[in-house]
């Protein structure tokens, strides 16, 4: 069976759906998944935090320019805020982290006040911010599919790309569900990403995994975390985020690996959970779960968006990092905005930065 659309998107996490929900008003879309269902590895491992202000000027802008989006779409967003601690001895690390994020500086008993286990003996600084919002990735993706399917787009689970080969028109895709022929292959593969360009016949762009631990343990006894900010060791060391009436810690790693999926390593999620543990009065004495995501970065750490240089039937919508979410609707109308030939509504110099041109 050989099955015919405009647009292959090849992945179906974050990216790949909201690309699907943007590109189904161009022309038919057909998604692939390997899994047998969406969102499996990455994209359902996530902390779901949007904090526009957080990476690099390229994905803030991307951030920035979602927001509307997320605003558009009752429940998608809610109130959660920001909390950076830091000991005595890291007041630099601390001042970089401030100016970065755009925080406030505030007493620790204020801080205490929004965080009432932290821990006076070790927390020497704190800052704060309200510009970061809890994300419902389920209600996202829900949306996205709901969107893509209203369209006339098909999603495909189990079926793995195993072979791409250029044709007159565009491409022939064998999956585990048939051939596909394609105008154009939208490259949303996450950390499997540079597989799929080489499987093109087309140079990677050396996207890397890198692994993120989790573990979720139990609020403290008597204390509800409802409204407890998300909390940041500052550099990044560590973080926190109340979930469900539990709270999700990670290490905040970030350890090479091969696309795969993941799992933690019990040792690293010790070593974060101990320095959690260091900033806050209540000890940890179990885990209730735990797992690990692939985070994909491109050697810039800005994401890589548009069609390939050596060709433009092939558009990449890779390297996400941590960032996932919080640019998924800005990302997505600009690859619908560069395959439909329009000016698109981000600045050209961001425009540029996201290339993958930049990086050959």
């Amino acid at each position: 069976m050989t099955m015919d659309c405009d647009f292959l998107i090849v992945g179906g996490g974050v990216a790949g759906l909201s690309a699907a929900a943007e590109l189904a008003d161009l022309g038919s879309v057909l998604l692939t998944e390997a899994e047998a269902v969406f969102a499996r590895h990455a994209s359902g491992r996530s902390a779901a935090l949007y904090e526009p202000n957080y990476g690099r000027p390229p994905v803030v802008a991307l951030s920035l320019a979602s927001g509307p989006s997320f605003q558009a779409l009752p429940g998608v967003l809610s109130p959660r805020g920001m909390l950076l601690v830091a000991r005595a001895d890291q007041a630099r690390a601390f001042d970089r982290d401030v100016a970065d994020m755009d925080l406030t500086p505030v007493p620790v008993e204020q801080a205490r006040a929004r965080l009432p286990i932290l821990n006076p003996a070790t927390v020497a600084h704190a800052a704060i911010a309200d510009h970061a919002w809890d994300i419902d990735t389920d209600l996202f993706l829900r949306t996205c599919q709901r969107r893509a399917r209203a369209a006339g787009a098909r999603l495909m689970t189990r079926a793995a790309v195993t072979a791409l080969s250029r044709t007159a028109r565009g491409w022939q895709a064998d999956t585990a569900q048939g051939s596909i022929t394609a105008r154009v292959v939208v490259n949303a593969a996450g950390p499997w990403a540079d597989a799929v360009a080489g499987l093109a016949g087309l140079a990677p762009l050396g996207i890397r995994p890198l692994r993120r631990s989790m573990a979720r343990i139990p609020a403290p006894a008597g204390q509800d975390p409802a409204r407890w900010p998300m909390v940041f060791g500052c550099g990044e060391s560590w973080y926190m985020k109340p979930d469900a009436g539990a709270l999700i810690v990670s290490p905040a790693d970030e350890d090479p690996a091969e696309p795969h999926d993941a799992w933690p390593d019990d040792m690293v999620l010790a070593e974060g959970l101990a320095r959690y543990q260091e900033m806050v009065t209540e000890p940890v004495t179990r885990l209730i779960a735990a797992w690990a995501g692939l985070r994909s970065f491109a050697p810039d750490r800005v994401p890589v968006l548009g069609p390939d240089p050596a060709d433009p039937a092939f558009v990449w919508c890779a390297g996400q990092g941590g960032y996932g979410f919080q640019t998924a609707p800005a990302a997505a109308r600009l690859l619908a905005d560069l395959v439909a030939g329009r000016a698109p509504a981000l600045d050209p110099a961001t425009v540029a930065a996201l290339t993958p041109g930049r990086l050959r």
